[in-house]
């Protein structure tokens, strides 16, 4: 704020952080330094400083969070299509099934297969990854549903990201758990 004057304590902290600061280059000054300026200086360096109080406003409200629908977050997918998934009235073009396959050859196999899915036009494609182990406090912890966990992030970086229109949970016949639908988008031809 320009034009404002500095009460005593920012006076004082001012002269601290004046004092702490080297400077680039000597300059010239036509008229030294007043010894009431001096003795200002002295005495603001001697003065304690108050800790500065800040009334910070309140956290903003927390947006409602969508319900995941694409890779990007958006829901793709209009009010019908969820309602046949979540009852299970539809049926896979292509199925998909890792859950027997080790980390690396799992993620191999969803490229190629997903290739030969965009290839023939499937629209739905049943991603089955296999149940995500129960948490037993008695047995030493595993390493399993890695490849469940790695799913999403393969599928966002996979070469046909573009061609995925929404990732569902499959319905109890196809999987539950264990399964993912992979609706993929129309070819415009």
């Amino acid at each position: 704020m320009a034009g404002r004057r500095l009460n005593a304590d920012e006076r004082a902290l001012w002269a601290r952080v004046a004092h702490s600061v080297k400077p680039l280059a000597k300059r010239k000054t036509s008229e030294p330094p007043s010894t009431a300026d001096k003795a200002e200086f002295a005495a603001a360096l001697a003065r304690p400083v108050k800790p500065l109080r800040v009334q910070l406003p309140p956290p903003a409200a927390a947006k409602p969070v969508r319900k995941a629908g694409a890779l990007g977050g958006a829901n793709t997918l209009d009010g019908g299509w969820d309602k046949r998934l979540l009852k299970g009235a539809v049926s896979p073009d292509f199925t998909i099934d890792l859950h027997e396959e080790t980390l690396a050859t799992a993620h191999a196999r969803l490229n190629q297969s997903l290739q030969y899915a965009v290839s023939i036009d499937a629209r739905i494609v049943l991603l089955i990854t296999g149940r995500p182990a129960r948490d037993n406090p008695r047995l030493p912890p595993t390493s399993r549903g890695v490849i469940r966990a790695s799913i999403k992030d393969w599928l966002h970086a996979s070469a046909h990201a573009s061609a995925i229109a929404a990732i569902r949970p499959a319905h109890p016949r196809h999987g539950g758990n264990g399964a993912l639908y992979v609706i993929l988008k129309r070819r415009r031809g």
